[in-house]
């Protein structure tokens, strides 16, 4: 995900995110957006209630660490507490991944929250409780959808202010191969607003 964040949909005048990573892939992108935040002078704070085992994972938890990026110990279920602390929300928790489920722990508990948050949530790839195919009404409700490589199916029922891509980094093989239609990056940019 590198630089594929768009970064400029934030405002800087209160410069903190909450990163909220889920156990599985979409959380370690989440990992990987809270250090691109930090890198550009935003202030991440990371939720990561179920940690994978996975190696890699367990690396970028240890970057975060290693750029004093804070993590809480626990979500606040008093939604007004994060409207104050934060300028955003970045929604890393399901995913496309539908074998972790909605309804099961952390993940349940967290979306309970999520849905009633009044500052903006950026998704990454999917919302968070939508079906990467259908979509889904009981899920949250992003301002702001980052699809990653292309859009998902869903996507087609996004509703929030504004919907990016970050694909440029996909090998033309692999866009050929899954008849995508690339959308035009202008310059060196890595994200594009569709």
């Amino acid at each position: 995900l590198p630089q594929a964040f768009p970064l400029p949909s934030l405002p800087r005048k209160q410069p903190t995110v909450l990163v909220v990573c889920g156990p599985a892939q979409n959380g370690a992108i989440g990992l990987v957006c809270a250090r691109h935040l930090r890198i550009f002078d935003y202030e991440p704070t990371i939720f990561y209630p179920k940690r994978s085992p996975d190696p890699l994972y367990r690396d970028f938890t240890t970057q975060c660490e290693k750029m004093d990026i804070p993590f809480l110990s626990y979500l606040p279920t008093e939604v007004q507490l994060i409207n104050d602390a934060y300028n955003a929300v970045v929604d890393a928790v399901l995913g496309a991944e539908a074998e972790v489920g909605e309804g099961r722990e952390p993940c349940a508990a967290i979306l309970a929250t999520l849905k009633h948050i009044r500052i903006p949530i950026v998704s990454l790839d999917v919302p968070s409780g939508w079906d990467a195919e259908s979509g889904s009404s009981g899920g949250i409700s992003p301002d702001v959808l980052v699809s990653l490589a292309a859009p998902k199916e869903c996507a087609r029922r996004f509703v929030g202010r504004q919907h990016f891509v970050a694909g440029r980094f996909l090998p033309y093989d692999v866009q050929k191969k899954f008849e995508l239609n690339a959308p035009e990056y202008p310059g060196t940019e890595c994200v594009v607003a569709l």
